[in-house]
C-alpha cells in the first residue's frame, strides 16, 4: 500500500515539475537582455483591420480611432457587427469604416464572426489581415510593425497584448494585472529568446492571406485563438512574437465582468489543454516539429492561480504523507517546484512589474488564487462551452 501511494505521490510530484519548468525557463529566459530585430525598412504590405465586434457601441469609436490614422492609401478598415443589437455598425460606418452585419443565434462567437469578415474581404484580398477587437487600442505604429514584420519573417506575428486594470483597482484585478503580463510579455519574451514560436493573444495578430486558407476559423471554441495559433504552427506557420507593436484593453469594471472574462478565458484554457495537449505533442514528435512542441509544453502551463493552488495542495498531502509514513521524495520534490514557482514570480515582478503593483500585491496572490477555487469547480462540474460576451461597467 505504501508503496502504491509513494508510487502516485512521486508521479504527481513529477507531473507538476512540467509545467513549473517550462514558466521557470520562460521567466529566465525573459530577464535576458533582448536581441535586435530588423529594422523593417522597405515596402509595407498592403493591409485589412479586421475588428470583430458584438454589441460594442459604447467603445467602438475610440478603438476605430485609434487605427484610422494608421492606414495607408489602399488599406481597409472592416468591422463585422456580429449579431449585434445596438447601434455598433451605425457608429463604425459614422468612423469611417466598412462594415458588414452578420445575424446567426445558433452559431456565436468570434471565429464565426472572423470567418464571415474574411470571406467578405476575399472580393478584394489585402496581403496582410490584422486582428483586433473591438474593445482594444492600438498604440501608434503597431499597424506598420505588425505588417512589415510579416513581410519579413512571412508568418504569423502576434503583438504585445497587455490588459490595463482600472485606475481604482483592487488588488484581485492588479494581481489579474500582473498575472497577464506574465503571460503575454514574459512567457512568449522568453520563448522568443530560442527562436520559438508565441501562442495567438486574440488581439493585434497579423496573418498573411494565404496563410489564412490554412485554416479554418469558422468555430465557437472559448480560446479561438490559441486553437488558431496551434493549427498554424502544425501547417508550418508558426507564430512570431512581436513586442514592439503594441495593443492594449482594459478589464471589465463591474464584477459580473470579470467573472464572465475569466470563466471564458480560464474552461477554455483548461478545456484546451486537456483535450488538445496530448495530440498535439504526439502531432510533434512524430513530425519533428519543434516549434509545434514548444507551443504544446507552453499550453501546459496552467493559469498562474491554479498553478499555485495545486502546487499548495500537493505540499499539503506530500508533507502530510511524509510525517505520517515516511516518504520523503515527493515532498522535497514538491517543495522544489514550489520554490521554483515562487522564485520565477519574484523575478518576474522584479524585472517586468516593479512599476506596476508593488511587491504587497504579490502577497495577496495567494488569497486570490484561493477565491478562484469556485471558478476551478465549475470546470469540473458544469464547464462553460459556449462563447458570453464580458459584462463592461457601462452596459
Amino acid at each position: 500500500m505504501m508503496s502504491v501511494l509513494g508510487w502516485l505521490l512521486g508521479l504527481a510530484a513529477v507531473i507538476a515539475l512540467v509545467p513549473v519548468s517550462v514558466f521557470f525557463a520562460q521567466v529566465l529566459l525573459a530577464c535576458l537582455p533582448t536581441r535586435s530585430q530588423p529594422s523593417g525598412q522597405g515596402g509595407r504590405p498592403s493591409v485589412a483591420v479586421l475588428v470583430p465586434a458584438h454589441d460594442e457601441a459604447s467603445i467602438i469609436g475610440a478603438t476605430l480611432a485609434s487605427i484610422c490614422p494608421q492606414l495607408k492609401d489602399g488599406d481597409r478598415l472592416l468591422v463585422v457587427a456580429d449579431n449585434c443589437t445596438d447601434d455598433t455598425a451605425r457608429l463604425a460606418r459614422a468612423a469611417g469604416a466598412e462594415v458588414v452585419e452578420r445575424h446567426d443565434a445558433l452559431l456565436r462567437g468570434k471565429g464565426y464572426a472572423l470567418d464571415f469578415g474574411v470571406q467578405h474581404l476575399a472580393q478584394r484580398p489585402p496581403e496582410v489581415v490584422i486582428v483586433v477587437d473591438a474593445d482594444c487600442q492600438v498604440a501608434e505604429g503597431a499597424i506598420d510593425r505588425l505588417a512589415r514584420r510579416y513581410r519579413e519573417v512571412a508568418r504569423p506575428v502576434q503583438s504585445l497584448y497587455l490588459m490595463r486594470a482600472p485606475a481604482d483597482a483592487g488588488m484581485k484585478v492588479q494581481v489579474a494585472e500582473f498575472a497577464w503580463r506574465v503571460k503575454n510579455l514574459v512567457r512568449p519574451r522568453g520563448w522568443a529568446r530560442l527562436g520559438l514560436p508565441c501562442q495567438l493573444m486574440g488581439a493585434g495578430m497579423a496573418f498573411g492571406w494565404r496563410d489564412l486558407a490554412l485554416i479554418n476559423l469558422a468555430n465557437g471554441h472559448l480560446v479561438e485563438d490559441v486553437k488558431l495559433g496551434l493549427d498554424l504552427c502544425q501547417q508550418g506557420k508558426p507564430p512570431i512574437f512581436c513586442p514592439q507593436a503594441l495593443v492594449t484593453s482594459q478589464f471589465p469594471a463591474s464584477q459580473q465582468g470579470l467573472n464572465s472574462q475569466r470563466t471564458r478565458w480560464e474552461h477554455g484554457h483548461l478545456g484546451l489543454m486537456l483535450a488538445d495537449a496530448p495530440k498535439r505533442a504526439l502531432a510533434a514528435i512524430k513530425g519533428g516539429n519543434g516549434s509545434l512542441l514548444a507551443m504544446t509544453l507552453d499550453l501546459l502551463v496552467p493559469p498562474l492561480a491554479l498553478l499555485v493552488l495545486a502546487l499548495l495542495g500537493l505540499n499539503l498531502v506530500a508533507w502530510l504523507t511524509y510525517l505520517l509514513v515516511g516518504l520523503a521524495a515527493p515532498a522535497w520534490i514538491a517543495l522544489g517546484a514550489l520554490g521554483m514557482l515562487g522564485l520565477a514570480v519574484v523575478l518576474a515582478w522584479a524585472r517586468f512589474c516593479r512599476e506596476l503593483i508593488p511587491f504587497s500585491v504579490l502577497l495577496y496572490a495567494p488569497f486570490y488564487a484561493a477565491r478562484k477555487i469556485p471558478l476551478y469547480l465549475s470546470f469540473l462540474i458544469k464547464r462553460q462551452v459556449e462563447w458570453v460576451r464580458s459584462k463592461r461597467d457601462d452596459d
